[in-house]
């Protein structure tokens, strides 16, 4: 199959195919919202929307497949073939396109006692902590998407099964926005980068680059784990960021996307960073280890051993008058 046309859905696809993490569900969700974001598309576009949803609709859940329905089902440019799969039928002159069936009114079912997790729920649990190779996947492609692409990545993670990361503790958030913001009205990037790596447990990699994002989302994202305020955010945007706080559109949209953010959506994205280090770490080290080794390993099977010890003098024949043979 070719490469997929919707930007960042081809590192998705590669996460979805990883064992202990299902994100299917949030896959389809996005390759839906991405698809009727655009008023048309090509053949290809086309072509591609429907091989890849039709294989993850049958892999998802009722509440997905339900949610994904009712998109489409207003969307004029649906596939067909699409709208056959989810129950629909395809739009002609003077006819609606029926959204749903009526659900029947069912009494609501009692709450279920509260009841500690076996241990098969335990194990499903800690399987969904995000792997190195995972977090590193979710770390590039956040930060290769564009605005939009980033919205909806960070809307739908709240959705996902992946661990998230332990909140900061509140003594500590406080004294790190509080220190953030002097920075950024000062014009201190080298302080404001120290205190996000330390407050966010983050490596100086991560964290400038964090503070180098010319979109700042990333930045939003940072201070969502911290709790920030609003307003805080907001100033700092004005006086860090000069290229965003000088624009009224940008400042509005990244106060949008502030505002709807969810903490569980930011500390999802923050264990990414700080997974993402541990796939860097081991990609730059393990090969020179292993290669160490096989060069140990190679010659000392094939270096020679030497005739004459290192420090000991050569053999002195001599006769039988005594006199040396040379």
């Amino acid at each position: 199959m070719t490469k997929s046309p919707f930007p960042g859905f081809d590192g998705l696809m590669t996460l979805s195919r990883r064992e202990g993490v299902d994100i299917r569900p949030t896959l389809l969700r996005v390759l839906t919202d991405l698809y009727v974001h655009a008023s048309s598309h090509s053949e290809d576009e086309q072509r591609q929307f429907v091989e890849l949803a039709t294989r993850l609709i049958d892999q998802v859940d009722d509440a997905t497949r339900a949610a994904v329905k009712a998109r489409l089902a207003i969307y004029p440019s649906a596939p067909a073939p699409i709208m056959q799969k989810l129950g629909l039928t395809a739009a002609q002159e003077g006819r609606r396109i029926p959204l749903a069936r009526e659900i029947p009114a069912t009494p609501a079912p009692a709450p279920a006692p509260l009841r500690a997790p076996t241990d098969a729920e335990r194990r499903m649990a800690s399987n969904m902590a995000m792997q190195p190779k995972d977090a590193a996947e979710i770390h590039d492609l956040f930060f290769r998407a564009g605005p939009s692409e980033r919205a909806q990545i960070l809307q739908n993670l709240e959705q996902t099964p992946l661990k998230a990361a332990p909140r900061i503790p509140t003594v500590r958030a406080r004294r790190a926005i509080q220190i953030l913001e002097m920075a950024a009205i000062a014009g201190d990037v080298e302080n404001f980068t120290l205190e996000l790596g330390d407050s966010l447990i983050l490596p100086s990699r991560v964290a400038t680059e964090i503070v180098d994002d010319s979109g700042g989302e990333a930045l939003a994202v940072a201070a969502r784990a911290l709790d920030m305020p609003s307003p805080n955010f907001q100033r700092i945007l004005l006086f860090f960021k000069p290229e965003i706080g000088t624009s009224v559109n940008s400042v509005y949209r990244l106060s949008r996307l502030y505002d709807r953010l969810s903490d569980r959506s930011a500390l999802v994205m923050l264990a990414a960073w700080r997974g993402s280090t541990l796939a860097v770490t081991r990609a730059k080290y393990q090969p020179s280890l292993h290669d160490s080794e096989r060069q140990r390993a190679r010659a000392s099977v094939h270096q020679p051993r030497p005739g004459v010890q290192p420090g000991s003098a050569p053999a002195v024949r001599t006769g039988t008058d005594g006199s040396s043979d040379r």
